[in-house]
């Protein structure tokens, strides 16, 4: 049965993280990704990198039945493990042994926004935990920045999400990096991205 999920606004970014990811992983390990949606991002940057391990994750069923879709069609069964059953928010995450040994990096894309700050003060909590001195969380959203939004278009979405959920919403990035830095992490580098979007790398420093 095919299951896959297409979602538009990944074709649309899938190309631009995909350049800026080329510039920070290494070339053999595991990467995780937490908040895979679809799957559509992660078949992608699996083709793109392939001598990485591209790990999923998601808590929802659909989109778990989704990626597991997308591996079989592309042909990946032989390279991608299924995806995990991770709810950022329950900690500890439940994580294989052999991705733990070999874990480069973690990426989450376009999900702190549609999320609790609760589940931001766990994505660090956790990967701070698993990530060793060195390695990086790479966040791709939208942020505001001092506290004020970038565009118009972000600020109605903002709202738009509040709408949905009050404690959803587009996260000011200087709190964000607080949030980071309580776990070791630095800020390494703001990378702006189109339609009003960042990719975010943090660096593992400390314990």
């Amino acid at each position: 049965m095919d299951n896959r999920l297409f979602f538009p606004a990944t074709e649309r970014n899938r190309e631009c993280i995909g350049e800026v990811l080329s510039t920070i992983l290494l070339t053999r390990g595991f990467i995780l990704e937490i908040g895979s949606g679809s799957g559509e991002h992660a078949i992608k940057f699996q083709k793109c990198f392939p001598e990485l391990t591209w790990q999923t994750s998601d808590p929802e069923l659909i989109h778990r039945k989704s990626i597991s879709s997308w591996i079989e069609h592309e042909e990946l069964n032989f390279k991608m493990p299924q995806p995990l059953d991770i709810d950022v928010e329950k900690i500890p995450w439940e994580i294989p042994s052999e991705l733990m040994v070999s874990l480069q990096g973690i990426i989450s894309i376009n999900m702190i926004h549609i999320a609790s700050w609760n589940c931001t003060t766990s994505l660090f909590n956790e990967s701070g935990k698993l990530l060793n001195n060195g390695k990086f969380l790479m966040l791709y959203g939208p942020f505001k920045i001092d506290n004020k939004h970038i565009s118009h278009s972000n600020e109605l979405f903002d709202s738009s999400l509040k709408m949905q959920n009050k404690s959803w919403g587009v996260r000011d990035l200087r709190e964000v990096s607080k949030e980071a830095a309580k776990n070791g992490f630095i800020e390494e580098k703001l990378i702006r991205m189109p339609a009003y979007n960042f990719s975010v790398i943090y660096r593992k420093v400390s314990l």
